[in-house]
Order: structure tokens, then sequence, then C-alpha cells
């Protein structure tokens, strides 16, 4: 496992990072610990998680996420070794300030995070997604005083637009306030034009390190889909339906495979390799629900692509 400064700051990232969106979801705890153990095993220190994780499933209250890692960090004895991320926006609890990226809810927010992870600091703290109804810098002052604190070392942005990161940095700038060092954005093979008409060139520009979520398009890019196969009565299989399927989708699916297929390698291993290629890309990142999954991820770290195959993905996958 190689590491990579995130964005322009001093702070070193693996070039994988660990998703946990799972936990507590489609993955127990127990699970959950293999897999964070293989990982660390493996070289990796950089852990994602969000506060909403997994609230949108019946009978979970959101925090699950967090709450495994704590225990795990906690067990394992090894928080100092670990870089840390986790998102602030979504509800959490009833009421008008449950939710959002105002000082109330963030200074609030931050607390409950800490005692569910049993840490004292956020290594990386990220908005989860953009709030119109919250002034810019209210949402920045509130995030550089837990940086002045202690409490958050880093902060990061994820799901907003090239105009309103900008404006962000502007202001931070403006005002002296910590600013946003990384982005988490939807970037993958099939999923291009959002990430690389505005955003790239402003993060390449700007030294915003970047954190795709989604880099294997929820399974489209490991083979899981087929054009031809029964649909699924699931509104995974629905929304995974409308985003990549078509011509296009199908197209790139195809040269990923074959791709593949001529190195020994799996779909799935040749997709995040283009994405390691792209230098403005820190870490993207991996979810497993085992450590087989999780093991044929990391193997993509030492996939390197050639000129010619790289070519031959951005031509089958332009838009």
């Amino acid at each position: 496992m190689n590491y990579r400064n995130l964005g322009r700051t001093g702070l070193k990232v693996s070039e994988l990072c660990l998703g946990t969106m799972q936990w507590g979801w489609t993955a127990d705890e127990a699970t959950a610990f293999e897999v964070m153990d293989a990982f660390v095993e493996a070289g990796g220190n950089f852990i994602d998680t969000a506060d909403v994780y997994s609230r949108w499933v019946e009978g979970n209250p959101g925090g699950v996420s967090e709450e495994i890692i704590g225990r795990w960090m906690k067990a394992r004895g090894n928080r100092r070794y670990i870089v840390l991320a986790t998102k602030v926006r979504g509800r959490m609890w009833d009421g008008p300030n449950g939710e959002g990226l105002s000082r109330a809810h963030i200074m609030q927010a931050v607390e409950d995070s800490l005692r569910r992870l049993q840490t004292d600091y956020i290594d990386l703290y990220q908005i989860h997604a953009d709030d119109f109804e919250t002034p810019i810098d209210e949402t920045l002052r509130a995030l550089d005083d837990l940086v002045r604190q202690g409490k958050v070392r880093y902060i990061g942005c994820s799901n907003i637009s090239a105009w309103r990161l900008m404006k962000s940095l502007w202001v931070s700038d403006k005002l002296g306030l910590a600013r946003y060092d990384s982005l988490q954005p939807h970037y993958n093979l099939v999923h291009r034009q959002e990430f690389e008409a505005e955003l790239k060139p402003l993060c390449e520009s700007e030294g915003v390190g970047v954190i795709p979520y989604s880099p294997l398009a929820g399974g489209f890019l490991t083979g899981k889909y087929r054009p031809d196969q029964p649909p699924l009565a699931s509104a995974r299989y629905e929304r995974i339906k409308q985003l990549y399927f078509g011509e296009r989708g199908w197209r790139t699916l195809q040269a990923v495979e074959e791709i593949a297929q001529a190195r020994g390698a799996t779909p799935a291993q040749i997709a995040l390799a283009w994405l390691l290629a792209q230098p403005v890309i820190t870490s993207p990142i991996i979810g497993a629900n085992s450590i087989e999954q999780l093991n044929d991820n990391l193997t993509a770290t030492e996939i390197h692509l050639t000129t010619e195959e790289m070519d031959r993905l951005d031509e089958a996958s332009r838009e």
C-alpha cells in the first residue's frame, strides 16, 4: 500500500480508503472487525464513515457505523494509526435543527460523533452535502472553531457544486478560516461528467484532495449486472439501472472486462486502477462485506494501466 498526501496538506493517507456505510447494515459487527483488521494489515490507514450511516434502514437510528468503528479502535488500541473521516449534514434527531450545516447542528453533531467513535478528535470532518439554507461563512466558522479546539484536524466536503466549493474556498481565504482540503465526489468510469466538467480542474488548481465514492458504480463495474438478466425487485437495482444501464454503460463494461481478462485481473481491479492512475485522485473509497471482496479491491494498487489501456477506457466511457 502506498500513501498520498491529502490535497495540499501534509496528511498522508493510504491510496485506498475503506468505506463503512455497510457496517450494521449489510455487514454485522464481527465481519466489520475482520475487514478493518485485514485493511490495516494490508497497510490501509484511511477509514471513512458518516453520522447518518445507516439511518435509512428500518430500526437503525443512525450512528451505527461510527459506534462499530469506535468499539473496534478501542479493542485494537490503534487510534493514533488511523486517519478517521466522518461527515455531518443529514438528519440525526427530531426538530428543525436535527439536520443541516448550521452552527447549532454542527456543534451538537460533532460531540455525538466523538462519543460514538470513542475518540477526542476527528482527522477529517466533512460536510456530507451542501446546505443552501445556511450561510457559507456560518458553516466554515463553526468548522474552523472545531479545528482550533483540536476536535477536528482537517475539513472536507462532499456532494457540492464547483461554484459553491470555489466560493467556500474564497470565504476561507478572505476570513482566515480552515478550508476544505478534500472533496468526496460521485465519480467512476460510467459517471464522469459530474466531476470532470468543473470540479476536476478546480481541485487540480486549488490543491483539493479527491476521495471518490462509488468507484465501482454500485457493483456495475464488477460485471454483477447484465443487460439480458431478469430485473431484480429492489430499490438498489432500480437505482443502478437508472444511473448506469445504457449503451455507453455496457460498452464501458465490455472494455473493462476485456482488459481485465487480458491481464488476469478482475473488472473491479481495472476500474479502480483507472482512478488510481489519475494524479488528481487521492484515495478512492472502497466498500467490502467480506475479506475476499476487500482483497480483490486491494490488488488494484498493484495494477498500472498502460497509456493504451487508459485511452481505450476513456474512449469507451466518454459521454
